[in-house]
């Protein structure tokens, strides 16, 4: 949850549910959701100082993928995030 989530009024079972997938995927990278909150946070901070992105189809999420040396399952980092507009060079 990002500035902009904090302003936005939320259902309980809206932040219920973000919380749950919060959970879930700090779990199955190994870490905590702190720091997956954390993560996300910067990435929207990064991304943000040079597009304007909709916060509302943002989706950022860890999952487990196939290593390319067949060792396993590795955590993956997966960012879905719709851009508005690109923003001017001042």
């Amino acid at each position: 949850m990002g500035l902009a989530d904090f302003f936005r009024k939320k259902t309980s079972s809206g932040v219920a549910k973000d919380r749950l997938k919060l959970v879930l995927v700090s779990d199955r990278a190994g870490c905590s959701p702190e720091l997956m909150e954390q993560i996300k946070n910067d990435i929207i901070a990064v991304i943000s100082r040079y597009v304007e992105i909709d916060l509302e189809g943002l989706d950022i999420k860890i999952t487990q993928t196939e290593s390319e040396g067949n060792n396993g399952t590795v955590p993956a980092l997966f960012a879905n995030i719709p851009i508005k507009d690109m923003k001017s060079n001042k």
